[in-house]
């Protein structure tokens, strides 16, 4: 279907983070985007630029690392260098995302950006993309528009989306008002959350006029937002490696939401379109064994090519970057990581305290394995 809208969009995409909780797999060098954590052959970030293609074609931004520019150009051979945003040094989401909102509009200022993380498994694709199209649609009459997904389960893992009146705008009938974003509850509340149908998962997923983004973030942010508008200015030119190693270290480190989601929902900027897509943002080593189903062999799910793996009444998984033969005997949901310099073993109910291991390796100097 032809949409003249869509002629407006520009998809951004921030792959950042290390992804501790999936250490040693997911190191600073090689982070969880780099990976096939779905056994599908595509990496996070090669399945995230691929649902973006058929809304977006080449008009798709990738905001990374400097250490990550050959992996990211390797993978994605078709991103242009204009469109490659290095950061000399990690910045959170909202200078990542604030960067491109103003290289963006200085090119168009008419533009919506759509911005979703490189790092989520999302399917099926198709309904993504209608979520993503109404989103726009929704975004062009002055709104920041989130994509909340519908919860399945009371996660405390999660910020939440508490849902207002519907939006009533031709081409997304689905779009709602935002009444407010909601840190991580407790079970409790998360369950009350999920009864009562008003909230939706907040997954990160923004959509919205970049004049609009640009506005919440010099209202909320002044400092960081004159910041990127500079570096901005010099992008397309000569200048733009010199603007760029003078301000990014200096600038404010803080999170979108905080700069600007929140502060829009209270002005009343901010909506919400339902997705009913599955979504998972592979937060750790549980996550990977529900996205991999386990074998026949003991519920076990065997992860890397030529894995040697012997099960005897064991479950959980196995993810092995060696040729080192592994035997799991009488042990159940277990978590078994093996790389030439690291071995992590624990389970799925801890699956989530890998990053205190890896906060401990690095106050004790063991950087070289990080």
């Amino acid at each position: 279907m032809n949409d003249p809208l869509l002629a407006r969009f520009y998809g951004v995409i921030p792959a950042g983070g290390t992804g501790t909780r999936l250490w040693p797999l997911s190191r600073a060098a090689a982070p969880k985007f780099l990976h096939d954590l779905t056994g599908s052959g595509s990496t996070l970030i090669r399945a995230t630029y691929d649902r973006l293609v058929p809304l977006a074609q080449d008009r798709i931004m990738v905001v990374t690392g400097q250490a990550h520019e050959h992996a990211v150009t390797s993978q994605l051979p078709e991103l242009g260098d204009a469109d490659l945003v290095l950061e000399s040094e990690p910045k959170d989401s909202a200078a990542a995302i604030g960067l491109a909102a103003a290289i963006l509009h200085r090119r168009d200022p008419t533009t919506i950006m759509g911005s979703f993380a490189a790092d989520q498994v999302i399917g099926p694709v198709d309904v993504f993309q209608e979520a993503v199209r109404e989103a726009v649609h929704a975004a062009a009459t002055g709104k920041i528009v989130t994509i909340g997904i519908k919860p399945t389960y009371p996660s405390t893992g999660f910020g939440y989306i508490r849902c207002g009146d519907g939006l009533g705008v031709a081409g997304a009938s689905h779009a709602a008002h935002v009444v407010e974003f909601v840190e991580k509850p407790d079970e409790a509340v998360a369950e009350a959350y999920v009864n009562s149908g008003d909230y939706l998962w907040n997954a990160g997923m923004f959509v919205a006029p970049v004049d609009l983004m640009l506005s919440h973030l010099r209202a909320n942010e002044p400092e960081l937002a004159e910041g990127l508008e500079r570096i901005a200015a010099a992008w397309d030119t000569p200048q733009r490696d010199a603007v760029m190693a003078q301000l990014w270290p200096s600038l404010p480190k803080t999170a979108i939401d905080y700069a600007v989601a929140e502060p829009a929902a209270a002005a009343g900027d901010v909506a919400v379109v339902p997705g009913s897509f599955t979504w998972d943002d592979v937060g750790d080593f549980a996550a990977l064994g529900r996205l991999n189903p386990a074998s026949a062999a003991g519920g076990m799910t065997v992860m890397g090519d030529g894995a040697r793996v012997y099960v005897d009444e064991a479950s959980g998984i196995v993810v092995s970057d060696t040729r080192r033969v592994i035997a799991l005997i009488g042990i159940e949901d277990v978590v078994v990581v093996d790389t030439p310099d690291a071995l992590l073993v624990t389970t799925k109910d801890h699956a989530q305290q890998v990053k205190g291991a890896v906060e401990a390796l690095k106050a004790h100097g063991e950087v070289d394995v990080l």
